[in-house]
């Protein structure tokens, strides 16, 4: 029986082993279990911060930032600041919300620029049909009173006349004015004088064709682009430089207007900016031109997407910038000998050697002759008696070959030659013993033949 009660001590206490060992397991898996659950509730309560910081970020820097990217490429939109915190759906609709910020902000900018040009295109025809009645009636006052202030307030109405043009044109409205074939010189001039320091601007005419127009729908046009290209360089460059205008004829490319100043030039970002808006983008937002708005590589860009023209701007060996304005062939003509030039369009400065040289044999046969024959009045027989008059006819050719070519005569030169030639007339009357009315006769007539020179000189 002894054994018996062993047996039953021994299980009993392998049974309370066994239990005291589950207990332990239990208790340990319990707090295993613990810390499991402590682990994971610390891990969701990170991912729920990382997630609030994310979402926190995201309405304060990354939403704002990629709205302000809109408008300058350059700015940096911030990304997750914790990615491994935040799951890959999490990230994912992060993202998403990025841009579809994005997407409303800027379907709302386009929506806003479109009421804005569609009420700043209304305003602008008003003001501008206003501007071109004042200006029709400052024409008139200048032709009724001789009073120096009208020309100035003629000036100033034709400032704002092109500030209102070129806004018009910036909204995607005409340019409010039809031309005529007109010719390139003087387009250059009409943009001259829309600028308001137009008395720096220099002028050189380098055209082969005196008459090279432009046609009609592209006339005012290239004059709006032109004056804002000028308005720009007069601007930006000091009151006591020079913007010189080179007019240049290409033989298959057309003509290149080259706008040259000696300004403060551009760092590489506003030149890349420029090239960017005179390129013509497809769409130019006016909340992007500034503040104020600097509208005038937008309206040049935008004229040449409508026009076909091409623009380039580069730095200029005189300090400044350098714009070349290309205007292509099919744009140009000639006009007709009936059409008469500006007197203040500067004539080409290739034209007068290239007329010359060819023309010049011609007046030495023709001119003196013609010349000759009138300072002989009829019935002189002392005249025609006296043997020098051979001598006197070639000592003349010489003198009239050079007021046909290149050097024309000055009227005190035209003066003293004719003075001579009316003194050794009534030398020749007085030694003869003629009467001095013919002589009168003869010096109005010559008279009159020295005007007609000097005109056709």
């Amino acid at each position: 029986m002894g054994w018996i009660v062993a047996v039953i001590a021994v299980m009993a206490a392998v049974a309370a082993a066994m239990r005291s060992y589950g207990s332990a397991r239990s208790e340990q898996l319990a707090l295993a279990h613990a810390e499991l659950t402590e682990r994971q509730m610390k891990a969701a309560e990170a991912r729920t911060a990382a997630l609030v910081d994310e979402i926190r970020q995201l309405a304060h820097k990354r939403i704002p930032a990629a709205a302000v990217a809109l408008s300058h490429p350059s700015a940096q939109v911030p990304g997750l600041r914790e990615a491994a915190e935040v799951d890959g759906d999490a990230a994912r609709l992060l993202t998403e919300a990025v841009q579809a910020a994005r997407t409303a902000v800027i379907e709302e900018r386009q929506r806003v620029d479109a009421a804005a040009r569609a009420a700043m295109r209304g305003t602008s025809a008003k003001i501008q049909s206003l501007l071109n009645q004042s200006q029709q009636l400052l024409h008139e006052l200048q032709h009724e009173y001789d009073d120096p202030r009208i020309l100035q307030l003629d000036f100033r109405n034709e400032l704002a006349l092109r500030r209102t043009q070129s806004t018009a044109v910036l909204c995607d409205a005409w340019p409010g004015l039809a031309r005529q074939n007109s010719p390139l010189v003087e387009i250059v001039l009409g943009a001259q004088s829309r600028v308001a320091g137009y008395e720096r601007i220099k002028v050189a005419n380098h055209l082969r064709e005196e008459r090279l127009a432009l046609a009609a729908r592209a006339a005012e046009p290239l004059a709006i682009a032109l004056a804002e290209l000028l308005a720009n360089a007069t601007a930006y460059s000091h009151p006591d430089t020079d913007v010189t205008v080179t007019i240049q004829q290409s033989g298959g490319r057309g003509a290149f207007l080259v706008v040259d100043d000696a300004g403060i030039g551009m760092d590489e970002d506003a030149l890349d900016r420029a090239r960017a808006l005179l390129a013509g983008p497809s769409e130019v937002l006016l909340t992007e031109l500034g503040d104020p708005p600097q509208t005038g590589f937008a309206v040049v860009g935008r004229l040449v997407v409508q026009y076909g023209f091409h623009c380039h701007i580069e730095a200029s060996p005189f300090g400044g910038m350098r714009t070349i304005l290309r205007v292509p062939a099919h744009l140009l003509t000639v006009l007709k000998e009936d059409r008469t030039l500006s007197a203040l369009a500067p004539t080409p400065v290739s034209a007068h050697p290239a007329a010359a040289e060819p023309d010049a044999p011609a007046p030495p046969a023709q001119d003196p002759p013609q010349a000759a024959a009138p300072a002989e009045p009829a019935g002189l027989p002392s005249r025609r008696r006296r043997a020098p008059k051979p001598a006197a006819v070639a000592s003349t050719a010489p003198a009239a070959a050079p007021a046909a070519g290149q050097m024309p005569r000055t009227p005190e030169q035209a003066e003293s030659s004719w003075a001579a030639l009316q003194q050794g007339t009534l030398n020749g009357r007085s030694v003869a013993g003629r009467a001095p009315a013919p002589d009168s006769d003869g010096h109005d007539h010559l008279g009159d033949q020295d005007d007609q020179g000097d005109d056709e000189t």
